[in-house]
């Protein structure tokens, strides 16, 4: 799947410069104003010395070569630092689709291209943003920059988990969001992409983990993808079936009929868990359907975090 080639068809692009205007300034602008000032590690460009400027920041190899005085100039620091988490667990992966496009994504597809929709968001309007993806490891972690290199860096990691074959089995979400939240230091907005599914904890250590992300007065946002007709509904053809646990092998055969009804009632007694307890720890809940339309629920999300700010 070609991300910026999808995004590209997203009616939330189309309409990017609108958005920008009437909702990003809001939903990005002083949300976490940095207390520095001066200059960031991010060079941008060179500029002509002038007489009686600071030499601090003059480029001695330039002049070496060039026989003439610049200086670097530096990116400012941005008004927001914005890590993204992703859960990478195969449970994410379903269901299985050979080919993801905008008009048919699974949860780990929905998930990456919601982070490449918010980057290009962050991206024009200068902000840093960072990376951590875990599964039964911490794979992947990127600290906060606001640079080209380094965003294009991010959209080839994303590239890489939209098009992974062979998931990792397990999740080991409560170890490993405390780790994040270990390295996220200065205070950041958070986005949180999981399913929630894990293999290795009960639920009240799961929701410790979301309230450590709250630490240093971090803003989270939690974004549960769920393909609603199967994992909520439990809606399959009432033929004898396998269902089997894609991380732990473990299976059942049954009629779905048989069972829906009381597996609705407990899914939907966890998912009223979860919700009650992002409330409680003020972490903002995104219910998602993958199976609705991609820039509505981006869009949505957008305005309603205009509204809540």
């Amino acid at each position: 799947m070609n991300l910026q080639s999808e995004l590209n068809k997203s009616s939330l692009f189309s309409n990017l410069e609108l958005l920008a205007n009437q909702v990003v300034e809001g939903f990005i602008s002083g949300i976490h104003r940095s207390p520095f000032h001066g200059f960031s590690a991010e060079f941008a460009e060179h500029k002509i010395y002038n007489n009686g400027e600071s030499t601090k920041h003059i480029d001695w190899k330039l002049f070496a070569k060039t026989d003439k005085l610049y200086t670097k100039r530096y990116e400012e620091e941005t008004n927001l630092r914005c890590h993204m988490i992703l859960d990478n667990s195969a449970s994410m992966y379903y269901p299985q689709i050979d080919n993801l496009s905008i008009d048919s994504l699974n949860k780990i597809g929905f998930s990456v291209l919601a982070i490449a929709a918010l980057m290009n968001v962050l991206k024009r309007q200068r902000d840093a943003v960072g990376l951590s993806i875990y599964s039964d490891t911490y794979n992947y972690y990127a600290p906060e920059k606001g640079s080209e290199r380094h965003f294009q860096m991010l959209l080839a990691q994303l590239s890489a988990v939209g098009m992974a074959k062979n998931p990792p089995k397990e999740t080991n979400t409560y170890t490993y969001l405390h780790q994040i939240a270990e390295n996220i230091k200065r205070r950041s907005l958070i986005f949180l992409f999981t399913d929630m599914f894990q293999t290795e904890k009960n639920d009240d250590e799961l929701f410790e983990a979301l309230r450590h992300l709250k630490y240093n007065k971090h803003d989270v946002v939690l974004f549960h993808p769920m393909d609603k007709q199967r994992e909520l509904f439990f809606n399959f053809e009432n033929t004898p079936k396998r269902f089997v646990d894609v991380e732990t092998g473990e299976h059942l055969d049954l009629y779905a009929d048989n069972i829906k009804e009381a597996y609705n009632e407990r899914i939907t007694a966890y998912l009223s868990d979860i919700k009650m307890k992002c409330a409680q720890y003020k972490i903002k809940y995104v219910d998602i359907d993958i199976h609705r339309d991609f820039s509505t629920v981006l869009n949505t999300f957008l305005v309603e975090r205009n509204k809540f700010l």
